[in-house]
């Protein structure tokens, strides 16, 4: 088992329309450690979520490669790329995503459906009790808040035991109280399981509290550097 669970190496990502192209990331390299904790931040435009979707995979990249635990996903069929982010991934957007048709208890136990385990409804109820939502497995997306449906998302997120966990702007869609109780609900969860975490986010504060900064602008790293103790200047 190697050392880093991510590794991106001169990763481009290129769109082309008529007659220009425009890029969005240029020559993207760095590598995550087993069990850590990255942020990458940047304004409006530079390339973070791009790049979030790129190391998960929901995306092809136009030069560079991406591998995760050691497999090259850029060459891969979107089947064999889905079976990679189904064993390996777990992923938590800004606006939920989650299927309204499915009730809560659901919503959850799809991933690990979809890689065919059986018994999965009682990890799935933990998982709703440890987001605090367990009386309300039997509820429908759209009878939740904006905060409980996050909370869904997020118990989803850990049901497949994922090895990397990709947050993009996680608390985008809430207000501060509820944002940061999200946020706590992660960096706990993720503790308790021993899953690194990759987030995109535009809060510096919160960005703090990972343990690296990786800073994007133009679609490129202008720096990657450890966080500093608190105290410190």
């Amino acid at each position: 088992m190697t050392e880093n669970i991510l590794s991106v190496n001169n990763l481009s990502k290129v769109y082309k329309g008529a007659g220009h192209q425009l890029t969005v990331l240029r020559d993207v390299s760095f590598s995550v450690k087993r069990g850590s904790m990255v942020s990458i931040v940047g304004p409006s435009g530079s390339g973070k979520t791009t790049l979030l979707g790129l190391c998960a995979g929901l995306d092809r990249s136009s030069g560079g490669s991406v591998r995760i635990n050691d497999i090259r996903i850029d060459d891969l069929s979107e089947d064999e790329k889905a079976r990679v982010r189904s064993r390996y991934t777990g992923f938590i957007f800004q606006n939920f995503q989650l299927l309204p048709t499915l009730t809560v208890l659901e919503n959850v136990m799809v991933p690990l459906e979809l890689r065919g385990e059986r018994g999965i409804k009682p990890g799935a109820l933990e998982l709703l009790d440890k987001v605090g939502l367990l009386e309300r497995s039997h509820h429908y997306p759209t009878q939740l808040s904006g905060g409980e449906q996050q909370r869904v998302a997020i118990a989803r997120a850990f049901s497949n035991r994922p090895d990397i966990l990709f947050a993009d702007e996680p608390t985008g869609n809430l207000d501060d109280e509820t944002g940061e109780k999200i946020i706590n609900l992660i960096f706990e969860l993720n503790r308790e399981s021993g899953t690194t975490l990759l987030l995109v986010t535009h809060d510096l504060d919160l960005a703090s509290r990972t343990q690296r900064i990786i800073r994007l602008k133009g679609g490129e790293v202008i720096s990657d550097l450890p966080t500093q103790p608190i105290g410190n200047e």
